[in-house]
């Protein structure tokens, strides 16, 4: 695939014009819902946001997603179609001085010309929660309305009536075609991008690129413009051309060995899987280093362990799942690099624990049997009578309420065609 882009560069060691210092991602962020890439399940034709964006009925909202998602371009496109005023605030460097400011503009402004305010705060779990309790009333009586943009469970870094509130949209990873289609609109914008460049980049440099990205457009457009100012200096010709070498290296990932959507990635979660299961603790957390530093998507690693942690463990050590899932917990919260100790220390204690596939294989033949079975009636004994008709026909006729009686009771639970039936034979628990 190659980018003929209009006019040859003059002078590709020419000092670079003070607008290009601002990052390649900043520059092109989408204008309009047009442009904006991924997400079509919140801003597609049709669909919630959007509809509310455009008839300018906006309400109090959360942006909550990885990074490199869109969450801030999505707040620059409701600033340029919405007629209310439009602030942005830091969650990082702003406090409750700011917000008091930006407060009293607002009760101005819907005073004399009855226009409303919308504040849009990044990263606002960093805000503590006075400055969110400072910032509730004023959402809660309309003069002001929230846009908040989080890397971090809502449910965990926003103040529960703030989140009440708010409505959240859930903001997924790019898609590996939906960073290639970023990465072909910054090859091809003359005005904002590296249209007015000749670019030579084939199709496989550019999947590359957008696969080692991990999902965040952000990184995989600095990575692009990092791979190209490396070689613009250094051209001869008019033609730059970027290849797999330099992708590598802008993204410091020269020692990566297999991508996403290859058999090496597959390899490296079986490794990790068996290694566990062979109660290797070394190479567990090998193969995990393996393919954190390699960049995998530590969900998706967390998901796995949190699945071996039951499949494999089980009922051996019920303990493994609390881990696990905590692991997985600690994904959502704090991300890549953080997590890494988190997934290691799941993976260790999964590895080191006894292992049991009693529920995998118990589970496994009680749904065979649900799917066969799926007309036996529910006992009319365990059935609920919310009714007197149901009462008169016999539902609920002869239950023995447990807390009741002492000891074990005598009672069927199974329909009458499966009494009897142990799905845990030969295994003790």
């Amino acid at each position: 695939m190659i980018f003929n882009i209009y006019d040859i560069v003059h002078d590709m060691k020419k000092k670079i014009q003070p607008s290009q210092y601002t990052p390649l991602s900043d520059r092109i962020r989408p204008r309009n819902f047009d442009e904006f890439v991924g997400q079509e399940e919140i801003v597609g034709k049709g669909k919630l946001l959007r509809k509310m964006v455009e008839s300018d009925q906006l309400s109090s909202i959360v942006f909550w997603g990885p990074p490199g998602v869109g969450k801030t371009s999505l707040a620059n496109i409701i600033a340029k179609q919405t007629s209310s005023e439009f602030v942005s605030l830091s969650g990082v460097e702003s406090g409750k001085k700011d917000l008091m400011s930006v407060v009293k503009n607002a009760q101005d402004l819907l005073k004399t010309e009855n226009k409303r305010t919308i504040l849009f705060i990044d990263e606002i779990h960093r805000w503590n929660k006075a400055q969110q309790d400072a910032l509730l009333p004023y959402v809660e009586r309309g003069v002001i309305t929230l846009i908040g943009a989080t890397t971090e469970n809502p449910s965990f870094e926003i103040i529960r009536p703030l989140l009440s509130r708010s409505r959240v949209f859930i903001l997924k990873s790019l898609s590996d075609d939906d960073i290639v289609l970023l990465i072909k609109q910054a090859l091809e914008d003359k005005e904002r991008g590296l249209g007015k460049h000749e670019i030579k980049i084939e199709a496989e440099t550019v999947e590359m690129l957008a696969e080692l990205s991990g999902g965040d457009g952000r990184v995989a457009l600095n990575g692009l413009e990092l791979a190209f100012k490396s070689k613009v200096y250094k051209a001869e010709k008019s033609i730059i051309v970027i290849g797999i070498e330099d992708i590598r290296e802008a993204l410091q990932r020269t020692h990566l060995v297999f991508d996403k959507k290859g058999e090496e990635f597959y390899n490296l979660i079986s490794a990790l899987h068996k290694s566990m299961r062979g109660s290797d603790a070394n190479a567990s957390l090998y193969w995990l280093a393996r393919m954190l530093e390699g960049g995998a998507d530590p969900l998706y690693i967390a998901r796995r362990i949190l699945r071996f942690a039951s499949e494999d463990i089980g009922m051996a050590n019920s303990e493994a799942m609390v881990q696990a899932n905590t692991a997985f917990d600690a994904c959502h919260k704090i991300g890549y690099p953080e997590c890494s100790v988190h997934l290691a220390q799941a993976v260790i204690y999964c590895a080191k624990s006894t292992k049991s596939n009693l529920l995998y294989r118990a589970y496994g033949e009680a749904a065979k049997d649900a799917q066969n079975t799926s007309y036996f009636g529910v006992p009319l004994h365990l059935r609920n009578a919310s009714t007197d008709f149901m009462k008169n026909i016999g539902y609920g006729k002869d239950y023995k309420y447990n807390p009741d009686f002492e000891g074990e009771v005598e009672q069927d639970y199974l329909p009458e065609e499966l009494r009897g039936k142990d799905y845990f034979k030969k295994v003790s628990m």
